[in-house]
C-alpha cells in the first residue's frame, strides 16, 4: 500500500516537472497532478497492454519507434479524464512521456537513496497500514548433497 502511495507521489512530482519543462503540458494544481498520476497508472495498467498488442506489427516495422506514439497516446488519454491536466500539441504528445519517465526514474532513485521507503514503512507499521506476510520456510538440505565443510 505504501509502495503504491510512493509511486503515485513520485509520478505526481514528475508531472509537475513535465509541466515546467515541456510546452503544451499543463498541470493546474498539485491535487490535479495526483489525479493525473492515478489516471496514468490506470491507463498504463489497462489500456496500454491492449494498444501495445494491437500496435505490435507496426512497432516491429519501426524497430520500436512506434512505442513513442503508444506512450504519447496513453499520456493524452489520461489527460482527457482529469480536469486540470492538459496535453496540447505533438511536442507534448511525444516529449511529455519521455520527460516523465526520466524524472520518475530520477526521483525514485533519489527517494530510495534517502531511505524514504523505509521511513514510510516504519510509519505504516506504527499505524498498522502494512500487510504482514508469514515467513517462508527454508528448504532443508537433502541427504545426498555435499556441504561446504565436507569438501
Amino acid at each position: 500500500m505504501l509502495g503504491f502511495f510512493l509511486t503515485t507521489l513520485v509520478t505526481a512530482l514528475s508531472l509537475l516537472v513535465v509541466d515546467l519543462a515541456v510546452p503544451g503540458v499543463g498541470i493546474a494544481t498539485f491535487p490535479a497532478a495526483l489525479a493525473a498520476a492515478l489516471s496514468l497508472g490506470l491507463v498504463n495498467g489497462s489500456i496500454k497492454p491492449i494498444l501495445k498488442f494491437l500496435a505490435f506489427p507496426v512497432n516491429l516495422l519501426t524497430l520500436g519507434g512506434f512505442s513513442l506514439v503508444v506512450n504519447g497516446l496513453c499520456f493524452w488519454l489520461a489527460s482527457l479524464v482529469v480536469p486540470g491536466f492538459a496535453v496540447h500539441g505533438l511536442l507534448a504528445f511525444i516529449l511529455g512521456p519521455i520527460v516523465l519517465s526520466i524524472m520518475s526514474t530520477f526521483l525514485t532513485g533519489y527517494f530510495l537513496n534517502k531511505g524514504v521507503a523505509k521511513k514510510l514503512e516504519a510509519v505504516g507499521n506504527k499505524f498498522g497500514l502494512n500487510q504482514t506476510q508469514e515467513p517462508v520456510a527454508q528448504p532443508t538440505t537433502q541427504q545426498g548433497s555435499i556441504e561446504a565443510s565436507e569438501v
